[in-house]
């Protein structure tokens, strides 16, 4: 059997360990028999490199990344913690969730759950990211303002990332009231709540603008996770038979 190790980023606050823990059940009611484990890259318990020992005889595992962006714990970190297990090839990395259509869906209930419609042409959505020093990361990220506009009336959307200098949130802001939005939501492109998206909501709060909730541990979040399993899964297969 291959064991599904949900990776997340690991945080200070508890609700973001919390959100993860909540993912990984809806993981594993979704998909009854797959043997789901969870694990961080860091600050919280257990490590990747502990669950990865702690699998079974000759079990092999798929790290499927609880992280949205393609970034540096993706791509640097959780390689290398894989490399620094006992077994790391019985180890497979599957991709990030990235900009799935299915979490952009989320984000845009997130939004109408503030009771905003899909039809009002007044509103413009601030997308606000974590943001990486990779540009190429960013601009991925970029693409889910555009494809939450779909099958809406809203003015405009746009994204800023909460951790880099540039575009700020203010800034914005400013910009979708230019584009004629009378009304700007916050809409955070992050996984759960934390200290980074208490930020975003402390800028919200002072700005008088309002802030939908995080992604959360929803079941399309869950639906995605398994995707990438399946994906690195299929991969595997396909290199195996050639």
């Amino acid at each position: 059997m291959t064991a599904l190790v949900l990776t997340a980023h690991g945080s200070k606050d508890p609700r973001s360990a919390a959100n993860a823990r909540a993912v990984a059940d809806r993981v594993a009611l979704l998909r009854p028999g797959l043997d789901v484990r969870l694990a961080f890259c860091e600050l919280n318990a257990p490590s990747l490199v502990d669950v990865l020992d702690g699998l079974s005889g000759a079990g092999r595992a798929v790290v499927a990344p609880l992280l949205l962006a393609n970034a540096y714990h993706a791509r640097v970190d959780i390689p290398r913690q894989i490399a620094g297990c006992t077994t790391p090839q019985r180890v497979r990395q599957a991709p990030v969730l990235g900009e799935d259509d299915r979490l952009v869906s989320v984000l845009r209930q997130r939004v109408t759950g503030l009771g905003v419609s899909r039809l009002d042409d007044t509103l413009g959505v601030l997308v606000v990211a974590i943001g990486s020093s990779d540009p190429v990361a960013n601009a991925r990220t970029a693409r889910v303002a555009p494809k939450l506009l779909v099958g809406t009336g809203w003015v405009g959307a746009t994204t800023a990332f909460a951790t880099r200098p540039q575009r700020s949130l203010a800034e914005a802001a400013g910009r979708l009231r230019r584009q004629g939005a009378r009304r700007v939501i916050i809409a955070p492109w992050f996984l759960a709540p934390g200290l980074l998206p208490d930020r975003v909501r402390a800028f919200a709060d002072r700005a008088g603008i309002e802030i939908a909730a995080p992604l959360g541990a929803h079941r399309l979040v869950a639906e995605t996770v398994l995707d990438r399993f399946d994906q690195a899964l299929n991969e595997g297969a396909r290199r195996i038979a050639a």
